[in-house]
């Protein structure tokens, strides 16, 4: 019966240990995510589950958001996971287009930071209408400069995309993390994998 209990208590505690470990990955190093829209095409398609580095930008105490250990701030071009300004119960993934101190404005579609085109190597745009700012940011966005400890984001398929233009700043203590790689992607229209998409590095 001892040695029966003393099994029993091995398995327990092993199970135990385990969910710990996997909690402590999950909140402080790394978190899995599928991508559910298409804001981020081409980088990223409807179906693609990506990996996020949540330890690049330093440990952050859960629910308190506070940086205890911080490495790296975020910077023009990475790839972030957030919590969504307007709904805090949802994560975002856009790409960071601006920080803190950074002027932004768009004129016709194109991106001026600080003063002078931006180089945007990864937007697309899929509409060649253009919308008057005075109806809606998305092609023609007034001058604004990013505040202290705050983030511009923007998703690559620049048309279709609600983002920083339409609702504002991302905190940097609300980003969750840098994606990283895809290791899973499932075309749900074609019913397969995406095979050259797994282990596909994000830039």
């Amino acid at each position: 019966m001892t040695k029966e209990k003393s099994k029993i208590q091995e398995y327990v505690e092993a199970i135990i240990l385990a969910i710990l470990i996997a909690f402590f990955i999950r909140t402080f190093v790394i978190q899995a995510f599928k991508i559910p829209s298409g804001s981020m095409k081409p980088t990223l398609l409807i179906g693609d589950h990506i990996l996020v580095n949540k330890f690049i930008y330093g440990v952050k105490v859960p629910y308190l958001r506070s940086t205890i250990l911080p490495f790296r701030e975020p910077k023009r071009g990475d790839i972030v996971v957030f919590i969504y300004p307007e709904d805090r119960s949802k994560d975002f993934i856009k790409r960071v287009v601006g920080v803190a101190g950074d002027t932004l404005e768009i004129r016709n579609k194109k991106i001026f930071l600080n003063g002078l085109p931006y180089d945007d190597k990864h937007g697309i745009y899929v509409d060649d209408f253009i919308i008057p700012g005075a109806i809606q940011p998305r092609d023609n966005f007034a001058p604004v400069t990013v505040p202290k400890e705050s983030l511009f984001v923007m998703g690559d398929n620049r048309d279709q995309s609600y983002d920083s233009r339409f609702w504002g700043f991302v905190e940097q203590k609300d980003v969750m993390g840098k994606a990283m790689v895809i290791y899973w992607s499932w075309d749900r229209e074609a019913f397969g994998v995406r095979w050259s998409r797994l282990g596909k590095i994000l830039r």
